[in-house]
């Protein structure tokens, strides 16, 4: 009896002193793999047929484009789809400054709709005129319908504006606009010229903001919907390069911020 207690009590200290820790130090070296794993994940994959890095951690991509794409087949790009990645959503330019409508923006905004991708329209702002003016511009040009999605104002240059003018007639053209529309603008632009001329004033407003080569989202401290990270991505039925999106949310989330 008291052999086999010896016995017992040797295999524990055997047990305790060589087994537990190694088993410890197995499930440590599996736990820190699969947490380094997750973090370490990738954000960006290389699609060839785009021509680019696409982040993966978003389910909905899109493009914008304007006259300097020319002539775009847009069944080709609705039929386009690498993996789960495929074109779900369009930003057409519809309009600049005072009285410039874009030379491709009526073929754009009809095939498009055609072609079954949700469509948006933008206007890109130049700073040193009237915003009323420009916003007059855009609603004498667009009559959105059921499923487009909201205005855009694009915003990128001071053209020489005082940032107290600027943010006036910014303010002027998104109340005119959501007045017509009944829907809240976006605003488009970079995140040094937000933090530079528009944080604190405009950040009720949905924001799709331009950031490029970074790892995971762009770079800024508010909240934002809709993200431009390249643009020099490939399309079928586009020859120039375009600008790729992403939209921060789901399709559920997409479908409420379509004009009713």
């Amino acid at each position: 009896m008291r052999a086999s207690l010896n016995l017992a009590k040797r295999k524990k200290n055997i047990f305790r002193t060589f087994i537990l820790p190694v088993l410890l130090l197995a499930t440590a070296a599996t736990a820190t793999y699969y947490i380094t794993t997750y973090i370490n994940r990738p954000k960006f994959i290389r699609y060839p047929a785009f021509g680019i890095d696409i982040p993966i951690n978003f389910p909905m991509h899109g493009i914008d484009v304007s006259h300097h794409q020319d002539n775009i087949d847009w069944a080709a790009v609705k039929a386009m789809q690498v993996q789960k990645i495929k074109i779900d959503f369009a930003f057409i330019k519809a309009t600049e400054g005072l009285g410039r409508v874009d030379d491709a923006f009526r073929r754009n905004w009809f095939n498009v709709k055609q072609a079954g991708i949700p469509r948006g329209a933008y206007h890109f702002f130049i700073s040193s005129k009237s915003g009323k003016a420009q916003a007059e511009n855009f609603i004498e040009t667009i009559r959105l319908e059921k499923g487009d999605l909201p205005p855009v104002l694009d915003i990128e240059q001071t053209n020489g504006a005082s940032v107290e003018d600027l943010q006036q007639r910014v303010k002027d053209w998104l109340t005119m606009v959501e007045q017509q529309y009944k829907i809240k603008p976006i605003i488009y632009t970079n995140v040094d010229f937000y933090e530079n001329f528009l944080v604190g004033k405009f950040d009720d407003y949905p924001l799709w903001v331009a950031h490029y080569l970074v790892q995971d989202k762009p770079r800024i401290g508010r909240n934002w919907i809709f993200w431009q990270h390249n643009e020099k991505g490939h399309v079928n039925g586009i020859d120039a390069n375009v600008d790729f999106n992403v939209f921060n949310g789901d399709s559920a989330d997409f479908k409420k911020l379509l004009v009713k």
